[in-house]
Protein backbone atom coordinates (compact mmCIF):
# COMPACT_ATOMS: atom_id res chain seq x y z
CA UNK A 1 0.00 0.00 0.00
CA UNK A 2 1.28 3.42 -0.94
CA UNK A 3 2.12 5.53 2.08
CA UNK A 4 0.50 8.93 2.54
CA UNK A 5 2.19 12.04 3.83
CA UNK A 6 0.13 14.27 6.08
CA UNK A 7 -0.60 17.71 4.64
CA UNK A 8 -0.33 20.62 7.06
CA UNK A 9 -3.13 23.13 7.52
CA UNK A 10 -1.23 25.64 9.69
CA UNK A 11 1.88 27.66 8.76
CA UNK A 12 3.92 26.08 11.57
CA UNK A 13 3.78 22.87 13.56
CA UNK A 14 5.57 21.54 16.62
CA UNK A 15 7.83 18.49 16.21
CA UNK A 16 9.68 16.34 18.73
CA UNK A 17 13.45 16.55 18.31
CA UNK A 18 16.66 15.59 20.04
CA UNK A 19 19.11 18.45 20.46
CA UNK A 20 22.82 18.01 21.01
CA UNK A 21 24.37 21.10 22.56
CA UNK A 22 27.43 21.65 24.74
CA UNK A 23 27.99 17.94 25.17
CA UNK A 24 24.44 17.21 26.32
CA UNK A 25 21.62 15.43 24.49
CA UNK A 26 18.10 16.62 25.37
CA UNK A 27 14.63 15.77 24.14
CA UNK A 28 12.63 18.86 23.27
CA UNK A 29 10.39 20.33 20.57
CA UNK A 30 10.90 22.67 17.62
CA UNK A 31 8.48 24.76 15.60
CA UNK A 32 8.96 24.07 11.90
CA UNK A 33 7.65 26.05 8.95
CA UNK A 34 5.29 24.09 6.74
CA UNK A 35 5.24 23.92 2.96
CA UNK A 36 2.10 22.68 1.28
CA UNK A 37 1.23 21.96 -2.37
CA UNK A 38 -0.98 24.85 -3.49
CA UNK A 39 -2.89 24.38 -6.74
CA UNK A 40 -3.99 27.53 -8.54
CA UNK A 41 -7.17 26.61 -10.38
CA UNK A 42 -8.56 29.16 -12.84
CA UNK A 43 -12.20 28.78 -13.86
CA UNK A 44 -12.06 25.12 -12.95
CA UNK A 45 -8.79 24.33 -14.75
CA UNK A 46 -5.63 23.66 -12.73
CA UNK A 47 -2.78 25.83 -14.03
CA UNK A 48 0.15 25.35 -11.65
CA UNK A 49 0.99 23.75 -8.32
CA UNK A 50 3.30 25.67 -6.00
CA UNK A 51 4.82 24.78 -2.66
CA UNK A 52 4.05 27.54 -0.20
CA UNK A 53 3.32 28.34 3.43
CA UNK A 54 -0.44 27.92 4.05
CA UNK A 55 -1.08 31.49 5.16
CA UNK A 56 -2.39 34.64 3.41
CA UNK A 57 -3.45 32.50 0.47
CA UNK A 58 -5.98 34.97 -0.94
CA UNK A 59 -3.18 37.53 -1.15
CA UNK A 60 -1.00 34.93 -2.83
CA UNK A 61 -3.68 34.11 -5.39
CA UNK A 62 -4.05 37.74 -6.48
CA UNK A 63 -0.35 38.57 -6.32
CA UNK A 64 0.73 35.50 -8.30
CA UNK A 65 -1.96 36.07 -10.92
CA UNK A 66 -0.88 39.67 -11.49
CA UNK A 67 2.88 39.19 -11.39
CA UNK A 68 2.77 36.14 -13.65
CA UNK A 69 0.62 37.94 -16.22
CA UNK A 70 -2.49 35.81 -15.79
CA UNK A 71 -4.41 38.96 -14.88
CA UNK A 72 -3.75 42.57 -15.78
CA UNK A 73 -6.05 44.16 -13.21
CA UNK A 74 -7.40 43.11 -9.83
CA UNK A 75 -10.95 43.64 -11.10
CA UNK A 76 -10.46 40.69 -13.47
CA UNK A 77 -10.51 38.44 -10.40
CA UNK A 78 -14.10 37.87 -9.30
CA UNK A 79 -13.46 35.62 -6.32
CA UNK A 80 -11.13 33.15 -4.60
CA UNK A 81 -12.19 30.01 -2.78
CA UNK A 82 -9.67 28.17 -0.60
CA UNK A 83 -10.34 24.43 -0.47
CA UNK A 84 -8.46 22.00 1.78
CA UNK A 85 -7.92 18.80 -0.19
CA UNK A 86 -6.37 15.42 0.53
CA UNK A 87 -3.02 16.21 -1.07
CA UNK A 88 -2.83 19.96 -0.54
CA UNK A 89 -4.84 23.14 -0.91
CA UNK A 90 -6.75 24.31 -3.95
CA UNK A 91 -7.08 28.01 -4.71
CA UNK A 92 -10.07 28.26 -7.02
CA UNK A 93 -10.05 31.58 -8.84
CA UNK A 94 -12.97 32.90 -10.85
CA UNK A 95 -11.47 35.19 -13.49
CA UNK A 96 -12.64 37.18 -16.51
CA UNK A 97 -13.40 34.99 -19.51
CA UNK A 98 -11.06 36.88 -21.84
CA UNK A 99 -8.14 36.37 -19.45
CA UNK A 100 -8.99 32.69 -19.11
CA UNK A 101 -9.04 32.30 -22.89
CA UNK A 102 -5.49 33.68 -23.05
CA UNK A 103 -4.42 31.47 -20.18
CA UNK A 104 -5.58 28.34 -21.96
CA UNK A 105 -2.99 29.05 -24.62
CA UNK A 106 -0.26 28.52 -22.06
CA UNK A 107 0.94 25.19 -20.74
CA UNK A 108 -1.18 23.81 -17.91
CA UNK A 109 -0.64 21.59 -14.91
CA UNK A 110 2.90 22.69 -14.20
CA UNK A 111 4.49 21.84 -10.86
CA UNK A 112 6.60 24.47 -9.13
CA UNK A 113 9.16 23.96 -6.42
CA UNK A 114 9.00 26.12 -3.32
CA UNK A 115 8.67 29.65 -4.68
CA UNK A 116 10.18 28.74 -8.05
CA UNK A 117 11.06 31.62 -10.29
CA UNK A 118 10.09 30.31 -13.71
CA UNK A 119 6.82 28.64 -12.83
CA UNK A 120 4.49 28.90 -15.77
CA UNK A 121 7.23 29.22 -18.40
CA UNK A 122 7.03 26.42 -20.94
CA UNK A 123 9.69 27.80 -23.25
CA UNK A 124 12.38 30.47 -23.33
CA UNK A 125 9.98 32.76 -25.17
CA UNK A 126 7.73 32.80 -22.10
CA UNK A 127 10.42 33.60 -19.52
CA UNK A 128 10.03 37.39 -19.61
CA UNK A 129 6.61 38.93 -19.06
CA UNK A 130 7.26 42.59 -18.37
CA UNK A 131 5.09 45.70 -18.70
CA UNK A 132 5.23 47.73 -21.89
CA UNK A 133 6.23 50.98 -20.18
CA UNK A 134 8.94 51.74 -17.65
CA UNK A 135 8.30 53.53 -14.35
CA UNK A 136 8.96 57.26 -14.48
CA UNK A 137 11.82 58.40 -12.26
CA UNK A 138 10.60 61.84 -11.19
CA UNK A 139 11.57 64.31 -8.50
CA UNK A 140 8.40 63.46 -6.59
CA UNK A 141 9.52 59.85 -6.23
CA UNK A 142 12.61 60.57 -4.12
CA UNK A 143 13.29 58.32 -1.14
CA UNK A 144 15.45 59.00 1.90
CA UNK A 145 18.12 56.44 2.71
CA UNK A 146 17.22 56.89 6.37
CA UNK A 147 13.74 55.58 5.61
CA UNK A 148 15.25 52.43 4.14
CA UNK A 149 17.47 51.96 7.19
CA UNK A 150 14.50 52.44 9.51
CA UNK A 151 12.52 49.74 7.74
CA UNK A 152 15.50 47.38 7.78
CA UNK A 153 15.98 47.89 11.51
CA UNK A 154 12.34 46.98 12.18
CA UNK A 155 11.57 44.15 9.77
CA UNK A 156 13.10 41.37 11.86
CA UNK A 157 10.81 42.07 14.82
CA UNK A 158 7.80 41.69 12.48
CA UNK A 159 8.89 38.32 11.06
CA UNK A 160 6.82 36.15 13.38
CA UNK A 161 7.22 32.93 11.37
CA UNK A 162 10.96 33.44 11.06
CA UNK A 163 11.26 33.95 14.81
CA UNK A 164 9.44 30.66 15.40
CA UNK A 165 11.13 28.55 12.74
CA UNK A 166 14.20 30.23 11.25
CA UNK A 167 13.06 28.99 7.84
CA UNK A 168 11.03 31.72 6.13
CA UNK A 169 11.58 34.76 3.95
CA UNK A 170 9.78 38.06 4.41
CA UNK A 171 8.76 40.91 2.13
CA UNK A 172 7.53 44.18 3.57
CA UNK A 173 6.08 47.42 2.29
CA UNK A 174 7.11 50.63 4.04
CA UNK A 175 5.89 54.17 3.50
CA UNK A 176 8.24 56.99 2.55
CA UNK A 177 9.05 57.53 6.24
CA UNK A 178 10.26 53.96 6.52
CA UNK A 179 7.34 52.77 8.64
CA UNK A 180 6.45 49.19 7.74
CA UNK A 181 2.72 48.79 7.12
CA UNK A 182 2.50 45.30 5.58
CA UNK A 183 4.59 42.15 5.98
CA UNK A 184 4.12 38.76 4.37
CA UNK A 185 6.20 35.62 5.03
CA UNK A 186 6.68 32.32 3.24
CA UNK A 187 9.17 29.50 2.85
CA UNK A 188 9.68 30.79 -0.71
CA UNK A 189 10.87 34.33 -1.34
CA UNK A 190 8.81 34.63 -4.54
CA UNK A 191 5.72 33.50 -2.63
CA UNK A 192 6.34 36.07 0.10
CA UNK A 193 6.57 38.79 -2.55
CA UNK A 194 3.43 37.59 -4.34
CA UNK A 195 1.54 37.63 -1.04
CA UNK A 196 2.75 41.16 -0.29
CA UNK A 197 1.96 42.49 -3.76
CA UNK A 198 -1.45 40.84 -3.60
CA UNK A 199 -2.47 42.70 -0.46
CA UNK A 200 -0.96 45.97 -1.71
CA UNK A 201 -2.94 45.83 -4.95
CA UNK A 202 -6.11 44.77 -3.13
CA UNK A 203 -5.74 47.75 -0.75
CA UNK A 204 -4.78 50.18 -3.57
CA UNK A 205 -1.42 50.94 -1.93
CA UNK A 206 1.12 52.91 -3.95
CA UNK A 207 4.40 54.72 -3.35
CA UNK A 208 6.74 53.74 -0.57
CA UNK A 209 9.13 50.86 -1.19
CA UNK A 210 9.45 47.11 -0.89
CA UNK A 211 12.03 45.43 1.34
CA UNK A 212 12.93 41.76 1.05
CA UNK A 213 14.93 39.61 3.45
CA UNK A 214 16.35 37.64 0.53
CA UNK A 215 18.55 38.25 -2.48
CA UNK A 216 17.09 40.14 -5.43
CA UNK A 217 16.83 37.74 -8.34
CA UNK A 218 15.46 38.85 -11.69
CA UNK A 219 12.04 37.31 -10.96
CA UNK A 220 11.69 39.51 -7.87
CA UNK A 221 12.39 42.64 -9.93
CA UNK A 222 10.07 41.42 -12.68
CA UNK A 223 7.22 40.94 -10.21
CA UNK A 224 7.74 44.44 -8.80
CA UNK A 225 7.78 45.89 -12.32
CA UNK A 226 4.57 44.10 -13.26
CA UNK A 227 2.59 45.95 -10.58
CA UNK A 228 4.35 49.32 -10.81
CA UNK A 229 6.39 49.78 -7.63
CA UNK A 230 9.62 51.68 -8.16
CA UNK A 231 11.98 50.73 -5.30
CA UNK A 232 13.08 47.24 -4.26
CA UNK A 233 15.54 46.98 -1.37
CA UNK A 234 17.18 43.64 -0.61
CA UNK A 235 19.21 42.57 2.38
CA UNK A 236 21.41 40.43 0.12
CA UNK A 237 22.81 40.87 -3.39
CA UNK A 238 21.01 41.12 -6.73
CA UNK A 239 21.86 39.18 -9.85
CA UNK A 240 23.15 40.85 -12.99
CA UNK A 241 19.93 40.15 -14.87
CA UNK A 242 17.93 41.69 -12.04
CA UNK A 243 20.00 44.87 -12.31
CA UNK A 244 19.53 45.10 -16.08
CA UNK A 245 15.77 44.70 -15.79
CA UNK A 246 15.61 47.25 -12.98
CA UNK A 247 17.62 49.74 -15.05
CA UNK A 248 15.42 49.22 -18.09
CA UNK A 249 12.14 49.59 -16.20
CA UNK A 250 12.95 52.54 -13.97
CA UNK A 251 13.27 50.63 -10.71
CA UNK A 252 15.71 51.64 -8.00
CA UNK A 253 17.34 48.38 -6.91
CA UNK A 254 19.22 48.38 -3.62
CA UNK A 255 21.27 45.50 -2.27
CA UNK A 256 23.18 44.74 0.91
CA UNK A 257 20.83 46.92 2.96
CA UNK A 258 22.22 46.47 6.47
CA UNK A 259 24.20 48.27 9.18
CA UNK A 260 23.32 51.75 7.89
CA UNK A 261 24.62 51.04 4.40
CA UNK A 262 23.40 49.94 0.99
CA UNK A 263 24.57 49.52 -2.60
CA UNK A 264 22.45 51.15 -5.32
CA UNK A 265 22.57 49.18 -8.58
CA UNK A 266 20.09 51.14 -10.70
CA UNK A 267 18.42 54.55 -10.69
CA UNK A 268 20.45 55.68 -7.69
CA UNK A 269 19.35 59.30 -8.25
CA UNK A 270 16.03 58.44 -6.61
CA UNK A 271 17.82 58.15 -3.25
CA UNK A 272 18.47 61.12 -0.96
CA UNK A 273 20.09 61.52 2.45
Amino acid sequence: MKKKVAIATAPTQEYSVQRWRDGTLTKTTDQLAEEVPIALVYNGVSHVVMLATPQDLEDFALGFSLTEGVLQDKNELYGVEVQQQENGIGLHLDIASERFALLKGRRRNMVGRTGCGLCGAESLAQVFHLPDASIQNTASSKLSMQSVFRAHDNIRSLQTLQQLTGATHACAWADTDGEIQYVREDVGRHNALDKLLGVLIEQDVSGGFILTSSRASYEMVQKVAMVGFDVLAAISAPTGLAVRIAEEYGITLLGFVRDQQYVAYSHANRMTE
